[in-house]
């Protein structure tokens, strides 16, 4: 790492400098942050503590240009999230804060299978919370410009911790995105949403359980989470259903749903006039599942489609529901060949966002459009002889 030491007269840099959103020699990037942190009325001696050696960290890069792990298929990347230990455990946590999880449905109306599932992935119930300085990944990823619209504000919510004495610039760590403590949330999230719900006068997303879960279920609350309904749920679908009205992008409501032979695999449909959409992460012959309202709001933690869509259903189990219904999927793609059949499809005048080999939200809409046009079954699931026809 290269440790960057301040100059004493930040105050009084340069615009360019402070208008530098990204990029550029780190030192100067660093030296324009805290000169913008003092023009927002920070106090000078303040902003030299908070940056003094911060550093870039190189990790933090290669982690972020290193998710291979969401290229993944739904029951692949599900069954390697979901294991025996963390139903085991999840039950065991439900128990162990049955009174916060009262409390969460009480006040935000948030079932506890939703933030145990999180909990479970984001840091195995607290034991991996992440080993990365946090101020140093923050201001490693507002520097690097692909995404530093969504970090830079994050490291001047991270400063305004420090001045309220909840954030330690050298000795705070956690994951490599900048996610602290329990369910791992940003520093904004904190600074919006934080709860001190076991009353010691602080909010501890790393050390105090009760603190992270009503903080996460009072964030899925800001984010638009429509208490006490479903997110999820698993169905079962007719064999002549029109699959072009598939995917997250098209809602009918349950009862038009219902007429159109869905029907719940377990219990009952929620809310005959809810709109709602048929979920198929892996086609027609894989699982299918009506996604409600809610389980939009998932997108707002965290943009991965297969990571919402598993965290979601491990919700659902945490809360009762049998194991999926796996079927007998058509043969997928490997990343490779996604990245062909993105080019292809971009080649066509698709939007498909990066040619990053991972089955997005616009690559689905993509492939369903031609396979409209092809004739074939309109599922958004890509196949071999999907890209040969291409």
């Amino acid at each position: 790492m290269k440790t960057i030491v301040l100059s004493a007269g930040l105050a009084l840099l340069s615009v360019s400098a402070v208008n530098a959103q990204c990029g550029g020699a780190f030192g100067s990037f660093v030296n324009g942050l805290a000169s913008e942190a003092v023009n927002r009325g920070h106090a000078p001696a303040t902003v030299q503590r908070f940056f003094q050696g911060v550093a870039q960290d190189p990790k933090v890069i290669r982690a972020d240009r290193s998710q291979g792990v969401f290229q993944k298929n739904f029951l692949d990347f599900s069954r390697a999230l979901i294991s025996q230990d963390r139903m085991t455990k999840g039950r065991q946590n439900a128990d162990r804060y049955a009174s916060v999880f009262r409390a969460m449905r009480q006040q935000y109306g948030v079932d506890p299978g939703v933030l145990l599932a999180f909990w479970a992935f984001e840091t195995d119930f607290g034991v991996n919370q992440g080993n990365f300085n946090t101020r140093n990944a923050l201001v490693t990823l507002a520097h690097d410009c692909r995404r530093p619209d969504l970090f830079r504000p994050q490291v001047f919510a991270a400063l305004e911790l420090f001045e309220r004495g909840a954030f330690d610039p050298q000795n705070t760590k956690g994951a490599w995105a900048g996610e602290i403590g329990m369910i791992q949330m940003l520093p904004e999230d904190l600074l919006v949403n934080g709860v001190d719900a076991d009353g010691d006068g602080r909010v501890d997303l790393q050390g105090s359980a009760s603190d992270a879960l009503m903080t996460g279920a009072r964030m899925l609350s800001q984010m638009g989470w429509r208490a006490n309904e479903p997110w999820l749920q698993e169905v079962t679908l007719p064999a002549n259903l029109d699959w072009a009205l598939t995917g997250l992008d098209k809602t009918l409501s349950v009862s038009e749903w219902a007429s159109r032979g869905v029907r719940a695999r377990n219990g009952e449909l929620f809310g005959a006039n809810t709109r709602a959409s048929i979920l198929l992460p892996m086609g027609r012959n894989g699982p299918a599942f009506i996604a409600y309202p809610n389980f939009n709001v998932y997108f707002e933690w965290n943009k991965s489609f297969v990571y919402v869509t598993t965290a979601a259903y491990f919700a659902t189990r945490l809360q009762g529901a049998p194991i999926y219904n796996a079927g007998s999927p058509d043969q997928g793609l490997s990343g490779d060949q996604m990245q062909q059949l993105q080019q292809r499809l971009q080649a066509r005048g698709h939007d498909v966002g990066a040619i990053d080999g991972i089955l997005g939200a616009k690559t689905r809409a993509a492939v369903q459009a031609e396979q409209q046009r092809l004739g074939l079954p309109a599922d958004a699931w890509p196949t071999p002889a999907l890209l040969s026809r291409l």
